[in-house]
């Protein structure tokens, strides 16, 4: 492993002068400054994290938090902390992820011991027992969601309610009257989970304005949740003829169980996803959706961080509005159809 010596003996200065150089302590001249820079990167030297922290107060880590609950979808948040990894690591940052459902206690734990200069903080719900512990630490830290009370916090995520209010505005412009949603786990609804409940204002709100009726149905993630919460969005006399789906682990599944009621996409229901653009391609037709923008919420989130450690923090909100894509899963509800053939 490459030392702090062994770049001082290649620049010929002392090590001391290596560590002003790397740390900005002192004054160098600009000679001596980019021959030891030279010589760092030509032998590939890394300054370990202690000894960043006792040179700039700094550990340049930043802190993850994002508990790994049973009620999530992994594959999409694993998309989310690729985003903040690959953001940390073009600013020279490394990632401490962290992953307990202790609550308050970990972002303490991560505080008092100095490990991280600030915090990302994932999954955040609507009333977030973690918000009191962050306002009371002595670091920076950016929420990756956004909760009721935000005032003087800095949070960054997709405008939820604008994209549940896009969907129905899509069915309803294609002449849907009757859509359903199946949306995230009964117990992500429990939580107060904050893209949750967002989602659903937006879609009830858009309802409600296109005097659409509509129906929303939280499903757990598994093929025989999926199938249940089909038979309850296609009950008694209802004719949806469009469908949300805000629940990425049993697309699949839902598209699977429309194809086995003998309901075909889009001629006889449209089906809205809202998921991943790489999602949009797997199964057998292409589907009209709204994009979860991981990577430019967690390179948005990563940069927000920066900025609040150059300081003073400046609390700032980022509501991406919502990208609706239209392929060939959505179309003219069949009644409307019908009157133009």
């Amino acid at each position: 492993m490459v030392t702090i010596v062994d770049v001082a003996r290649a620049a010929g200065v002392a090590p001391s002068t290596v560590s002003y150089v790397i740390s900005g302590k002192r004054r160098i001249s600009p000679t001596t400054r980019r021959r030891v820079e030279q010589c760092i990167r030509d032998l590939g030297y890394h300054p370990n994290a202690g000894a960043r922290a006792l040179a700039s107060s700094r550990t340049n880590v930043l802190a993850l938090a994002v508990p790994l609950r049973t009620d999530l979808n992994l594959s999409v948040i694993m998309q989310f902390v690729s985003s903040v990894v690959t953001s940390a690591r073009e600013h020279d940052l490394d990632l401490l992820l962290l992953t307990k459902d202790d609550g308050p206690a970990e972002l303490r734990r991560v505080a008092s011991s100095a490990i991280a200069d600030a915090l990302i903080v994932m999954d955040v719900e609507s009333s977030d027992g973690r918000i009191p512990m962050l306002s009371a630490l002595d670091r920076p830290a950016v929420l990756i969601g956004l909760p009721e009370q935000h005032s003087g916090l800095s949070c960054v995520d997709l405008d939820f309610v604008a994209a549940g209010s896009t969907c129905v505005h899509h069915l309803a412009d294609l002449g849907h009257r009757d859509i359903a949603l199946i949306g995230p786990s009964p117990e992500v609804y429990r939580r107060g989970t904050s893209f949750a409940g967002r989602f659903r204002l937006g879609f009830d709100s858009a309802a409600d304005e296109r005097r659409v009726r509509a129906t929303a149905h939280p499903c757990g993630h598994s093929y025989d949740a999926a199938m249940a919460c089909l038979d309850q969005v296609f009950a008694g006399d209802r004719h949806v003829t469009g469908l949300v789906v805000h629940n990425e682990a049993v697309l699949p599944d839902v598209l699977t169980g429309l194809a086995a009621r003998g309901l075909r996409v889009p001629d006889d229901i449209s089906v809205v996803a809202v998921c991943p653009d790489n999602m949009t391609e797997d199964g057998a037709i292409p589907l009209t959706s709204v994009a979860i923008p991981a990577p430019e919420v967690g390179d948005l989130a990563v940069r927000m961080t920066i900025r609040q450690l150059a300081g003073p923090p400046q609390p700032e909100v980022h509501l991406l509005p919502p990208r609706l894509t239209v392929r060939r899963s959505s179309t003219a509800a069949p009644a409307v159809a019908a009157t133009h053939r």
